[in-house]
């Protein structure tokens, strides 16, 4: 377990430095990554583009994580991310990514989720919910 954590965290390490160190021994060649907004990589070749692409625009500024689940070959990893566009956007979220394993302890599908943490209880006034009026998150 301690090594594909090491391995994730090598992996958020990458991001919050934009440099790719190393990719090729994370994942394997046919990985799939999906994004908690929508895109999908299909192989190492691309997720590496999108990664140099990505960085481009963009930079990582913390990838914290707060913990780790492990069950037969998938780990599910809990954090917090932020970042800001070259635009000057800054985006947070609170989020997790579903990893499963191949027998080589390569990463062969990542999947993450993201929650908005500009949370609010609709029902705090009362039995009639009332929503904020703002444009959900992309996720």
């Amino acid at each position: 377990m301690k090594e594909r954590e090491q391995k994730i965290r090598a992996w958020f390490q990458m991001w919050l430095d934009g440099s790719d160190t190393g990719a090729e021994e994370l994942f394997d060649p046919g990985a799939v990554y999906i994004e908690s907004w929508g895109p999908e990589y299909h192989g190492l070749a691309k997720i590496r583009h999108w990664f140099r692409e990505w960085n481009t625009r963009g930079h990582v500024l913390q990838w914290d994580i707060k913990q780790f689940f492990h069950n037969g070959d998938q780990t599910v990893v809990e954090w917090y991310f932020r970042n800001r566009m070259d635009d000057g956007r800054e985006e947070t979220f609170d989020g997790m990514s579903l990893v499963r394993w191949t027998a080589e302890e390569k990463i062969c599908f990542l999947q993450e989720f993201g929650c908005n943490r500009n949370r609010y209880d609709p029902y705090e006034n009362g039995p009639e919910p009332q929503f904020r009026d703002e444009q959900a998150m992309w996720f």
